[in-house]
Formats: structure tokens, sequence, C-alpha cells
């Protein structure tokens, strides 16, 4: 899969416009601050292909990415962040709860902050991504940030927090470093793979 070849398709705010077609959905998702557009640059190896905004909780659509014409990286909005009015909330959680139901995901890559606990809406988050089924891996960003001796523990209350199956992979990851990058790719090159 040529991570080159991206190209950003379309932002969506109502579901009659989700894309259902067979080709592999892989989603991320996020709290505001926690460096998904990072990771996303990171994976792709662009500076700006994924929006990185100095004001948190700027992405409130779902933005489509098709991906060497092999699957869509589809980017949701971040979540959990205070300044945002209480009806842009209600909406932002309508449009979520119905693109969850919708069927679509491959694969969920949930990105989380590996110096902090997750906070209640990233439990909320790993939920919905259990209970659609599908396969998810848990990037834990920010590792630079961290000293080597701390980043076991913080993965295992990470795992313990979020409540994972045993066997869902977590990811110590540095957008700045490029740390974890290849591991991540490898599974979502994995995930793009259509079976015939």
């Amino acid at each position: 899969m040529n991570l080159h070849n991206a190209e950003f398709l379309k932002s969506v705010t109502e579901p009659r416009n989700f894309i259902s077609d067979e080709l592999p959905q892989i989603v991320f998702a996020g709290k505001s601050n926690v460096g998904k557009s990072s990771v996303l640059n990171c994976v792709l190896r662009r500076k700006n292909y994924a929006r990185v905004g100095q004001k948190p909780g700027k992405t409130i659509h779902i933005n489509y990415f098709m991906i060497d014409e092999m699957c869509y990286f589809v980017d949701l909005p971040g979540y959990g962040y205070a300044k945002v009015s209480k009806t842009e909330r209600a909406r932002w959680g309508r449009l979520m709860e119905q693109y969850f139901a919708a069927g679509l995901i491959d694969l969920g890559v949930m990105i989380v902050d590996s110096r902090h606990k997750p906070t209640a809406d990233d439990c909320v988050m790993a939920s919905w991504f259990l209970q659609t089924g599908c396969p998810l891996v848990v990037v834990a960003n920010k590792v630079d940030k961290l000293k080597k001796s701390q980043i076991e523990p913080n993965l295992a209350v990470i795992r313990e927090t979020l409540q994972l199956f045993e066997e869902t992979p977590i990811i110590p990851f540095s957008a700045e470093k490029g740390t974890g990058r290849e591991d991540l790719v490898a599974r979502l090159e994995a995930a793009a793979v259509v079976e015939e």
C-alpha cells in the first residue's frame, strides 16, 4: 500500500453522506488535543495532510481520505473538548452513534495520551469500538515525553482503564519521533487487504 498516494475525499456531517462501498474503512479517533492529526501525518509521512489545529476541537466533521485506492482512512471529530457548546456536543454524539451503528468499520485506531490515565470520554469511545466487534488498535501517543521506566506501567493503566481485551494491541507511539510507526503501518496494511 502506497501511503503517499493519499487523497482527501470529503467531509461528512450527515449519515446519508457516509461512504459505504466494499473498500475497508480504517477509523481514527481520539480526544481533541491528543495529537490525532500528528499521528495521521506521521503515518502518511506528510507535514500537514490532516490539519493540525492550534485550537483543539476543530474537526467537527467525519473526514474521508482515500489511500492508494485500497482503503479509506476515516478521521473522526476530536472529542472531549470543553469549549464546545452543548448543542454542538449533542450533534457530535448523534453523528458518532450513527456512524458506529452503520457497521462500516474494518479497523479502529484509537489514539490516547500515553502520559495520562484515559478519560471518561476515552472509555466511551473504546466501548463503542469494542461493541462493533471490529479489531481495535490503541496508539499511546507522546511516549517521547515519558521516561523509559514509565512506559510499561502507563500502558498497563491504559489497558485496565479502557477495559481492553487481552489481544487488543497497544502501540507505544511518538508522532514527533516516528516511534511505533512501522508497527502501526503494518496493522493498517493488513486491514486494507480485502479478502476475496
